[in-house]
């Protein structure tokens, strides 16, 4: 068998770069044909859905710091849904060079905060939503000590994930025996000059339709300061800029229609997966009310433009003072003036993040 799986890998990479080449010898990122190559890690009990089957299945040649390669310190078996949550809020962890926690549930972030260290940035990303983070996957780009091991174990938490953990926090978390606790190996600049937020990034993003697939490059486009256009009279603050960064690096990782909420570094209130953008506006701030967070003040992100001036008059109404968007509606001119109106410093990116 393992004879006919090698022979199997090399015949199918030949397959993918000749079926690639075009006719003046330039390559296509998509090959005429693909040969998806995978080792299976592991069979699940089930997938989504309880009547639903299920396998885990990694790259031929997994690179390092992405999910597959987590070490499983401790507890039950991981599920399907542990996986893909644990995937999202691992991929948002680690696009954060300062200390920061993230926590998912059902694939979307609902609290996320930097911090000085492990505990300080979960006891923050819990605050925007307590609720939610019950049962949630927690994530951290810095090693888990007892304090940040003893406040995550106040909750009931499916999913751990982080670097590495002392010996007096996996003392912790055996105390709670059915947390899963996942190590992962994220070991700084590489030799390449790429800093941990790129490693494990996917080159490429699939979904399976109907009798196909539909293949695009991954959506590792990030934004900085350079690349901000402010398109409003009122200019943000070099303190609204970075909380700017912030909620867009944020919104990234909410499903669409998404709008967060942040102030200082930390999540205030998440809108996502709405049909329309002034519903995920309205629920944003009601997340928040509902937490006892403060919007006055705060910054908005919006992963695409806002189709209406509504959306903005809600965000302003409920104390938003800056706001962060790809920009490119036929209405931009009439959002612009809205935010004049209002007194809300506004930057456009040019860059959306639709996530499906």
């Amino acid at each position: 068998m393992a004879a006919f799986d090698a022979i199997s890998g090399y015949d199918g990479a030949i397959s993918d770069y000749l079926s690639s080449l075009r006719p003046d010898g330039t390559r296509s990122e998509f090959p005429g044909q693909a040969n998806g190559r995978f080792v299976k890690l592991q069979d699940l009990r089930y997938g989504e859905n309880p009547h639903q089957r299920a396998a885990f299945y990694r790259d031929l040649h997994p690179a390092p710091g992405s999910l597959v390669t987590a070490r499983q310190l401790q507890g039950k078996e991981l599920s399907y849904n542990n996986i893909a949550d644990a995937d999202a809020a691992w991929e948002c962890v680690k696009s954060f060079d300062a200390p920061a926690c993230v926590i998912v549930k059902h694939a979307n972030p609902c609290g996320v905060a930097l911090g000085t260290d492990a505990a300080g940035a979960y006891t923050r990303a819990f605050a925007t939503d307590p609720t939610s983070a019950f049962g949630g996957i927690i994530a951290f780009n810095r090693p888990v000590d007892g304090e940040a091991a003893r406040a995550v174990s106040r909750q009931f938490v499916e999913v751990v994930l982080a670097p590495s953990y002392t010996d007096e926090a996996k003392q912790v978390f055996a105390a709670k025996a059915n947390t899963r606790v996942l190590e992962i190996a994220l070991d700084g600049v590489r030799s390449d000059g790429a800093t941990d937020r790129e490693r494990g990034r996917n080159a490429q993003d699939v979904k399976r339709v109907g009798s196909g697939l539909l293949v695009q490059s991954a959506d590792n486009r990030e934004i900085t300061l350079a690349g901000l256009r402010v398109v409003t009279k009122r200019a943000p603050t070099d303190a609204q800029l970075r909380d700017l960064l912030f909620a867009w690096r944020v919104a990234k990782y909410v499903k669409s229609n998404a709008i967060v909420f942040c102030g200082d570094g930390m999540t205030l209130g998440v809108g996502a997966g709405q049909m329309s953008r002034i519903d995920s506006a309205r629920i944003a701030s009601i997340k928040a009310a509902n937490a006892g967070l403060q919007l006055a003040g705060s910054v908005v992100a919006s992963d695409a433009f806002f189709p209406f001036r509504d959306g903005l008059d809600v965000v302003a109404d409920v104390g938003a003072t800056a706001v962060i968007q790809p920009g490119g509606s036929v209405r931009d001119d009439e959002v612009i003036a809205a935010a004049d109106e209002r007194g809300i410093a506004m930057v456009f990116t040019g860059v959306r993040h639709f996530r499906h």
